[in-house]
């Protein structure tokens, strides 16, 4: 029976089936002898055939051909990688000026692995109503530079409601995975367009000005005006990878049109 992955706990694995049922399933044995460079055999998003064991269990068996997906390197272990998610329509960055900040060099990583592996991307700048002059200043900095880079952007606020219709309209008919640091409110967003849903959500240090993990593993949901989204936990880092230096101003989108006029064929692009 055909299946597609909604949850991955590790061993367990929750599949929506092709008659709508959800069931629990874990993985056959021979997975884990594959050679696979990855943490995780089986990923949220996958297309998997599940069949009762000997037992009367659920088990995958086999892995459909992924049409794309996004990786960083393992949390635990910085010489793997890590699947996030799989069979993508967008990846939506759920990004902070302020409590917490979020860097432009990790929004970059991110957007440069979209375009490693030709996933639209979407940046969304929470929690609007928290932000200072210094704050809105910043703010612009970044519209500017990823608005002229041809990516989408909006701002939004839960607290007074900003552009959270158009924020669901991004979503509509789409699978999107919704990733960031914890605390840029990637939970409460999820809950403002999905409130019978309840995702857990906490205060943000008043010492350290960071998240704290709310959601422990990716987990799809389907949305009730077409579509799933992807809650992913908080992340603290994204490690870009299988890039060389050589080859990473081709995924700069805004840099795509001058390389054709560089005389050098290994040139950085960096002067």
């Amino acid at each position: 029976m055909r299946g597609e992955v909604y949850k991955s706990t590790g061993s367990w694995y929750l599949v929506k089936t092709s008659d709508g049922e959800y069931v629990q399933a874990r993985i056959k044995g021979i997975f884990r002898l594959d050679k696979l460079k990855t943490t995780n055999p089986i990923a949220v998003g996958d297309v998997v055939n599940i069949n009762h064991d000997e037992n009367n269990d659920w088990v995958i068996d086999e892995i459909a051909e992924r049409r794309n997906y996004i990786i960083r390197q393992s949390p635990k272990n910085r010489t793997a990688r890590h699947i996030i998610a799989s069979n993508l329509d967008q990846l939506v960055i759920v990004a902070t000026i302020a409590q917490p900040r979020t860097s432009s060099g990790f929004i970059d990583r991110c957007l440069t692995t979209t375009e490693a592996y030709h996933i639209p991307a979407i940046i969304i700048f929470n929690k609007q109503d928290l932000l200072r002059e210094k704050d809105l200043a910043k703010l612009e900095e970044y519209l500017s530079i990823y608005k002229k880079a041809g990516y989408i952007t909006l701002n939004t606020s839960i607290i007074t409601k900003e552009n959270i219709s158009e924020f669901k309209q991004l979503l509509t008919n789409k699978t999107s995975l919704i990733a960031g640091h914890s605390g840029v409110g990637k939970s409460s967003l999820i809950n403002a367009i999905l409130p019978d849903l309840d995702l857990r959500t906490n205060i943000i240090s008043a010492v350290h000005q960071k998240g704290t993990h709310t959601t422990t593993f990716a987990e799809m949901h389907d949305l009730e005006f077409g579509g799933r989204i992807i809650d992913t936990p908080g992340i603290k880092e994204f490690g870009v990878l299988d890039i060389e230096k050589h080859e990473l101003s081709h995924y700069f989108p805004e840099f795509l049109p001058f390389i054709p006029a560089c005389k050098f064929s290994n040139c950085l692009h960096i002067n």
